[in-house]
């Protein structure tokens, strides 16, 4: 028996004005579980991401994370209440050390995160949680690199170190293999693979061959709504996807 979603949605919608870019979309996230969440470019994939972290708030609809409704809610109190995201262009803060990135973000959730006058080397709590997101993410080697000089593989790593070191239940990853060769790929791959194991993922990707690597489940977007939703070889055997999406080698 499948466990219960962690998060799902209820009839969630965006408009902008005239368009509509989510339309009616329920989905659930379960702990255990890799989620992807794929479709033509205008789908509506990132502003469905966008709307589960609170980057925009919903038109309409309710989003529950854990049956609490937090449709609207800031993105700084979702990520509080254990929801981490990731972005299509890498966001981190380059001049600072691999270590410190990930210590910046572990003070975030500390009871004296707006201490900006404390020293953080006086919180090794804060550090070791940082250690513990750069070993899980594979960056532990790279502790006192500047972050500005990891390739774009190792900055998309500290990226989602970045978001381990908040210790969420959630990770909405949006296009993390973006930009990467075969080496760096796979070595993403692994480390989503590895994260499905302990938290609730969604995962934005158009590489077909990473999802179908990792995915147990497998959400298709197509003009803001949801075309097919379920297990991945049901998915892409779908005579609906493969028309509007996975037939023409897409």
């Amino acid at each position: 028996m499948a466990a219960e979603p962690i998060l799902r949605t209820e009839a969630l919608t965006r408009r902008f004005g005239g368009l509509t870019a989510v339309n009616d979309v329920r989905i659930d996230l379960r702990m255990g579980e890799i989620h992807a969440v794929i479709g033509p470019n205008g789908a509506g994939k990132s502003t469905l991401t966008n709307l589960l972290s609170g980057d925009l708030p919903p038109t309409s609809g309710r989003i529950l994370f854990r049956d609490r409704d937090i449709a609207g809610r800031a993105p700084h109190r979702i990520s509080r209440l254990g929801v981490g995201r990731s972005y299509q262009k890498t966001n981190i803060f380059k001049p600072f050390t691999v270590l410190e990135n990930c210590r910046l973000a572990a003070q975030s959730r500390a009871p004296h995160a707006l201490r900006i006058l404390s020293r953080a080397e006086r919180f090794r709590d804060l550090a070791r949680n940082a250690e513990a997101a750069l070993e899980l993410a594979g960056l532990a080697q790279r502790a006192d690199e500047i972050a500005a000089n990891l390739s774009h593989g190792e900055q998309r790593q500290l990226e989602i170190a970045m978001c381990l070191a908040t210790a969420p239940t959630l990770l909405l990853l949006d296009e993390p293999l973006a930009g990467m060769g075969a080496t760096e790929s796979a070595r993403m791959v692994e480390l989503i693979r590895a994260l499905g194991r302990d938290h609730a993922v969604m995962l934005i990707e158009h590489d077909m061959d990473a999802v179908f690597a990792v995915a147990q489940r497998l959400t298709v977007m197509v003009n803001g709504e949801v075309l097919e939703s379920g297990m991945p070889e049901a998915v892409r055997a779908s005579p609906a996807v493969q028309s509007a999406y996975l037939g023409h080698g897409e």
